[in-house]
């Protein structure tokens, strides 16, 4: 394997982990890294307490999970007209726990929102939400519409931009995806989450609102500075609107390829792992989204 980090893509068998294998193919070649991907044997308890049908069953796993490597393996190479580095690996124990670790390594790992051990009610699976909030690397959950379950590859990269320290960092994994994927980027800094009647001073041309207005155009400007004269390819486009985050990011993400968003805002409370607009576009966007996670070194 390179030294490169990877991008790493778990699967599990399930429709949506394939179509996050397309995807994760795709970004590999895009951005010049190897792909590594992975799968789980989880043995459940219960089992343990009979030790050979537990060895049992963990073999009929393991023989499972490697037929789903290999099937993974030859889509990724359906998918790409490149050539590209491959790595498998199957790994036992705790779903969480594995990706958590293999994050720890990895340069983007994708995922999709639920795989095939959850609730069928389920929009966005456990395993993946732990992924998110506590993964060491960015997360792609790959979701949404897709063609023939092929996630899109037309239409802008979009980025949530509010001036956290998650969003500086969301902003520099946009810049490299849109171009990498010769897209155009829209940065939007949405600045309200709050409604307020007319009544009460909230209209467009009030001197409060437009102050408000004018200084977050200052702090979209100042984000993307350095980022725009080091990716003199990318075409962007800014939006500045007082809004619903997660409303405007939605509408977006309905003709967007791929949505990048910090796990947690300026807004969040300091213990949240994950803030309220990227968990609510793990179940509403129409497309990927990426989630960056802050790490402290």
């Amino acid at each position: 394997m390179s030294a490169t980090k990877p991008v790493v893509v778990a699967v599990d068998g399930s429709e949506s982990a394939s179509s996050a294998v397309v995807w994760a193919a795709r970004t590999a070649v895009a951005l010049g890294r190897p792909l590594h991907i992975a799968t789980v044997v989880h043995i459940p308890a219960f089992y343990y307490s009979e030790p050979y049908l537990a060895e049992s069953f963990k073999d009929e796993l393991r023989r499972t999970a490697t037929a789903r490597l290999d099937s993974a393996q030859i889509l990724a190479r359906q998918s790409i007209d490149d050539d590209l580095e491959i790595v498998t690996e199957l790994l036992d124990g705790s779903v969480s726990d594995r990706l958590i670790e293999l994050s720890k390594g990895a340069y983007i790992i994708a995922l999709g929102p639920r795989g095939h051990g959850e609730f069928t009610g389920l929009v966005v699976g456990s395993a993946t939400v732990s992924v998110v909030s506590h993964g060491e690397s960015p997360v792609a959950v790959v979701r949404g519409r897709t063609l023939d379950g092929r996630p899109p590859t037309e239409g802008p990269v979009v980025v949530g931009v509010d001036g956290s320290e998650s969003s500086i960092e969301a902003v520099e994994h946009a810049f490299e995806q849109a171009s990498a994927r010769g897209a155009t980027l829209i940065a939007v800094n949405v600045w309200s989450d709050v409604s307020v009647q007319p009544s009460l001073g909230a209209t467009p041309d009030d001197p409060l609102w437009s102050s408000i207005q004018t200084g977050e155009e200052v702090v979209l400007a100042e984000q993307l500075a350095g980022f725009t004269e080091r990716y003199p390819d990318v075409v962007v486009e800014r939006v500045v609107a007082r809004d619903r985050p997660v409303r405007v990011l939605s509408e977006y993400a309905e003709t967007a390829q791929l949505i990048v968003v910090g796990s947690r805002g300026r807004g969040g409370f300091a213990g949240m792992l994950l803030g309220s607009t990227s968990r609510a576009l793990l179940h509403t966007a129409d497309c990927p989204v990426l989630i960056v996670r802050h790490v402290n070194k």
